[in-house]
């Protein structure tokens, strides 16, 4: 095992002190984006909320929080934690584990390991989105959008559940990494418990639930935080159409972030076998980043701008929809081609006669198609989704924006991770492949 575990002795994201800081600053930026945008707080921002007094506040932190008097986290406790909802949470996860064992699924093989074993993991994650929203309809159209409104009404004590549950899984997974024969990470082997724990120890920390193998970080991957995505959204809409008279009454901006939102989730669900050839599935090991991106990252950030628009009611007309949906179809059409081209590519069933360069260890990269015009193509796709998903907010606060610009950095930094990981995978025909294909991610731009 130590050959198949080496210690890893290179760190990411600046070592345990990045680890640390992203570990305190994520969840923090999770609250940071509801009380910097929240009806609750007076607006988005709130009025209040000017720089020059932001600044003289964030210069005298130490001295004016009593971080010191008991009372002082009571009421910080008070304001975040909510027990209906963190126990309507835990439910929540409940069901998206019971459903994965119960509804049918294909049982598909992912990518081999370098111990030489191939996974299986069911897919039925589609299923499970479709079941969460048959009912979520049935109770909308049988007792009224008013009793599918408290998503929005209890979101902070949902996202303090989320962060828990993060929180919880991330040491439950890096005790479990020192069981014998534990597969782990290539990363997150350093030795550094805080690094360790955050970036993930073991490659695919995996349980026995009702008899079958229960992959935890492929189940989290897709399931309880991108459904739950979804659910948020619908809820907003609910709340908004309880203020505006009804159904009806919900405006054109916000069933366009409905439409590309849980549009978006529901092609990832339906594809769910596509991610078992991503990095956070065959590289990635699973801990805290993983965690809380999947549990409360991706639900309670990503579902900023239907919130947004609960209290900030926009009407886009015509002539501005269709131009918004035309951005969004093309990132997705460029994000949906460019996997399928990869896809079938892997696969052996390309049929569009893909150019390829073969490297020395007998792997072939593609030098056409989509793959042609850049490295990373899907990203590029992700970021006009990304950003015609922000445009239906108008243009009154840049805050609605921070999920365009957070995305830009997110799939910049992974395009430098994977071009890492591929320049010491194919050494000197990865510099012949860039010579190839130059752009990173945007064709002729970047």
């Amino acid at each position: 095992m130590s050959k198949l575990n080496p210690r890893t002795t290179k760190y990411e994201f600046l070592g345990p002190p990045g680890a640390f800081l992203i570990s305190i600053g994520v969840p923090s930026m999770i609250y940071g984006l509801y009380y910097g945008c929240s009806e609750q707080t007076g607006g988005c921002p709130p009025p209040t909320l000017t720089l020059s007094k932001l600044t003289s506040e964030l210069t005298t932190l130490p001295l004016t929080l009593p971080l010191h008097e008991l009372s002082w986290w009571k009421g910080l406790w008070h304001e975040v934690w909510d027990t209906d909802a963190a126990l309507m949470y835990f439910a929540w996860y409940a069901f998206c584990v019971v459903a994965w064992r119960v509804l049918p699924g294909d049982q598909v093989e992912g990518t081999r390991m370098r111990d030489g074993n191939v996974k299986k993991y069911k897919i039925n994650a589609f299923s499970t989105f479709l079941l969460a929203l048959g009912l979520v309809t049935g109770v909308i159209f049988r007792y009224g959008p008013e009793n599918f409104t408290f998503l929005y009404e209890r979101w902070i004590g949902f996202a303090t559940a989320a962060i828990f549950m993060s929180v919880f899984q991330a040491f439950g997974v890096y005790a479990l990494s020192f069981r014998e024969g534990a597969l782990l990470a290539q990363g997150g082997n350093s030795g550094n418990w805080v690094y360790d724990w955050y970036i993930g120890r073991q490659l695919n920390p995996t349980l026995s639930i009702f008899g079958a193998e229960f992959d935890i970080k492929s189940f989290n991957e897709l399931r309880p935080g991108l459904i739950l995505w979804a659910l948020i959204d619908i809820s907003m809409m609910c709340e908004q159409a309880v203020r505006r008279g009804g159904i009806g009454g919900v405006t054109d901006s916000m069933w366009l972030v409905l439409l590309f939102q849980v549009g978006y989730i529901a092609d990832g669900l339906y594809n769910e076998p596509a991610i078992l050839t991503t990095m956070d599935i065959t590289t990635d090991g699973f801990g805290f980043m993983l965690s809380v991106g999947d549990l409360a990252w991706v639900p309670f950030a990503y579902s900023l701008q239907a919130r947004y628009l609960v209290f900030h009611p926009i009407l886009l007309g015509p002539v501005a929809t269709a131009l918004i949906i035309a951005v969004n179809a093309t990132g997705y059409h460029i994000f949906r081609e460019a996997n399928s081209q990869k896809n079938d590519f892997r696969n052996g069933k390309d049929t569009r006669g893909l150019k390829y360069f073969t490297t020395e260890s007998g792997s072939k990269l593609i030098t056409s198609g989509w793959w042609g015009r850049s490295r990373h193509p899907n990203y590029f796709g992700d970021l006009l989704m990304a950003l015609a998903w922000s445009l239906p907010t108008g243009f009154e606060t840049p805050i609605t924006y921070f999920y365009v610009t957070y995305f830009a950095v997110l799939l910049i930094h992974r395009q430098r991770r994977d071009d890492e990981n591929c320049e010491k995978k194919y050494g000197k025909d990865w510099d012949k492949y860039k010579k190839i294909v130059p752009y990173r991610i945007i064709p002729y731009v970047y």
